[in-house]
C-alpha cells in the first residue's frame, strides 16, 4: 500500500517548478508524457501510487497526478493544459481565476484569494478522499510574489485546520540576496515566513541565486534559464520522496524526515543539497566514491540556498543516498565527516545524520544523493530579508497597496517580531552547549 502524497503547486514559480518536477518522476516511473506505462522493471511502478492514481477505465492503465494546479491568472496553467504535458494532468484539478494579485500578498491572502479558497480546498478534498493512506501534502510555491506567497499562507492555514494530523510540506523559493524579482519581495516573504513557522511542518527553503551559481560554476551553463534552474530543484524534489517510491536498504518517508530533522517545532526551515552536480561534458570522466558524495553534500556549492554553513551549526540532517551503495560504508563516511568537523555540528543531538539508502538511481546517474540539513545559519537568509523588510517599513513605503486591501499595520509588526524571534532562537541553540544544558538542569531541580 503507497502512503500517498498530494501535490499541490501555487502560482507561476509553483507551476513551473511542479511541471520539471512531474517531468521527472515520469521518467523514474517509466511512463510517458500522457500517463501510459513504457517502462520494463515493474520495480518503476510498484509504488507509483505515491503521487499517481491508476485509472483503469479503457486499454491500458493511465497514471494520474494526484496534484492541483492554482493561480490567480492563467497563462501559466493555459501553457501546461497545452504543452507536452497537457494530457497528464486531470482537467478538474486546475483552478484559475482572472484577477491576478499583482504581487500583493494581501490580495493573494485576503482579498482575491479568500474568494477563492473554497474551490481550491474542494478539488483538495476530492483528491485526498481517493487516498488509501495519506501521508501528506507538499506545496511548491515562491514567497516573493502576491500569489505564490499570500494565496500559499492562506492555502497552508486552511490545509493545516482540516487535516491537522497529515504532514504538511513546501518546497518555498526565498527572495535571492542579490537578484530581486519585484520592489515589495521583503513584505511578501516576511508575511509569509510569519505564516510558515506556525502552519507547517517541513519547510524546504530554496533560492534562486544560489541555483544560478550552480547552473554556470558546476553545469557551465552560460546564460540559465528557469527551464535549468527548476531540474535542479526538481532533482531535490524527487530525491526527498524517493524511499517512499522505490525499495530501499533504510527506507524513510515525510514523516520520519519530520521526526528525526525537526529538533523544536518552529525551527523547521531545512536547506537542501543534491550531489553529483557536473558539466555534462566532463560526465565520463567522474566516478564518485561515497565519501566524495557524503562531502560534496555539506558543501556550499551544492546547496541550493544562499548561506554558508560554516557560520552556523547543524542541529540536524538527514542523507538519502540513490544508487547501488554499499551501507557500511554510507554509516563510515557520515560519521568520518562528523568526526573532521566536529565544531560544526551541536554536541548535544549525539548522532544528528540520519540515513537512508534507496536501490533506484535517478534516471541517466549510477549514483546520487540528496541532503536536508537543519542548520543554524539560515538565519542569514531571514536576517537579510528583515533588514530590507524594516528599511521600507520605517518609511512605511507601499503599504498602503496592503491597507486598501484590509490589511492592518500591526500584521506587519507581528511578522517582523516573529522573525527576529526567530533569528535568535537559531542564535541561542548556537550557542547552547552541553555544560550550559546540564547546569540549567540543576539549577531546575
Amino acid at each position: 500500500m503507497s502512503r500517498e502524497i498530494v501535490n499541490i503547486q501555487v502560482a507561476q514559480a509553483g507551476n513551473q517548478v511542479g511541471e520539471a518536477f512531474w517531468r521527472m518522476l515520469l521518467a523514474e516511473h517509466g511512463l510517458d508524457d500522457a500517463g501510459m506505462y513504457k517502462g520494463n522493471d515493474p520495480q518503476q511502478i510498484a509504488r507509483a501510487g505515491v503521487y499517481f492514481t491508476q485509472v483503469d477505465s479503457s486499454g491500458p492503465t493511465k497514471y494520474v497526478p494526484r496534484s492541483v494546479q492554482v493561480d490567480l491568472e492563467s497563462g501559466v496553467c493555459n501553457r501546461l493544459r497545452s504543452g507536452p504535458l497537457g494530457q497528464l494532468f486531470r482537467p478538474d484539478t486546475y483552478f484559475t481565476s482572472d484577477s491576478g494579485a499583482g504581487n500583493n500578498w494581501a490580495k493573494g491572502y485576503y482579498t482575491e484569494g479568500a474568494e477563492l479558497i473554497d474551490g481550491i480546498l474542494d478539488i483538495v478534498r476530492r483528491q485526498s478522499e481517493a487516498t488509501e493512506a495519506l501521508q501528506g501534502f507538499q506545496i511548491i510555491h515562491s514567497l516573493g510574489g502576491g500569489t505564490g506567497a499570500g494565496l500559499g499562507s492562506l492555502l497552508l492555514s486552511k490545509l493545516r485546520e482540516e487535516f491537522p494530523d497529515r504532514m504538511l510540506s513546501t518546497f518555498s523559493i526565498l527572495p535571492a540576496p542579490n537578484v530581486s524579482e519585484t520592489v515589495v519581495e521583503p513584505y511578501n516573504s516576511l508575511l509569509s515566513v510569519h505564516q510558515l513557522v506556525d502552519n507547517c511542518d517541513l519547510t524546504i527553503c530554496i533560492d534562486n541565486e544560489a541555483l544560478y551559481d550552480i547552473a554556470v560554476r558546476t553545469l557551465k551553463i552560460k546564460s540559465p534559464a528557469y527551464k535549468d534552474l527548476n531540474e535542479l530543484i526538481a532533482k531535490v524534489m524527487c530525491g526527498v520522496s524517493t524511499s517512499l517510491r522505490f525499495p530501499g536498504q533504510l527506507n524513510g518517508d515525510l514523516r520520519k524526515l519530520g521526526m528525526n530533522l525537526v529538533p523544536f517545532p518552529r525551527l523547521h526551515f531545512l536547506m537542501p543539497s543534491f550531489a553529483p552536480f557536473y558539466d555534462p561534458k566532463a560526465r565520463t570522466f567522474q566516478r564518485l566514491s561515497v565519501p566524495e558524495l557524503t562531502s560534496s553534500l555539506f558543501d556550499k556549492k551544492n546547496l541550493l540556498v544562499a548561506s554558508d554553513p560554516r557560520f552556523g551549526r547543524y542541529l540536524t540532517a538527514a542523507c538519502i543516498f540513490r544508487g547501488k551503495v554499499s551501507s557500511h560504508e554510507v554509516q563510515n563516511s557520515v560519521m568520518q565527516l562528523q568526526r573532521k568537523n566536529s565544531n560544526l555540528f551541536v554536541e548535544w543531538i549525539p548522532d544528528n545524520v540520519s540515513v537512508s539508502l534507496c536501490s533506484v538511481p535517478p534516471v541517466g546517474q549510477p549514483q546520487a544523493a540528496v541532503a536536508l540539513a537543519n542548520s543554524t545559519c539560515i538565519q542569514e537568509l531571514f536576517k537579510r530579508n528583515l533588514d530590507q523588510f524594516a528599511l521600507m517599513f520605517k518609511r512605511r513605503a507601499f503599504l498602503h497597496w496592503y491597507t486598501g486591501e484590509g490589511m492592518d499595520v500591526m500584521e506587519f509588526t507581528e511578522a517582523e517580531s516573529n522573525t527576529q524571534d526567530l533569528i535568535s532562537e537559531y542564535q541561542q541553540y548556537q550557542e547552547a552547549t552541553v555544560e550550559e544544558e546540564e547546569a540549567e538542569a540543576e539549577s531546575e531541580q
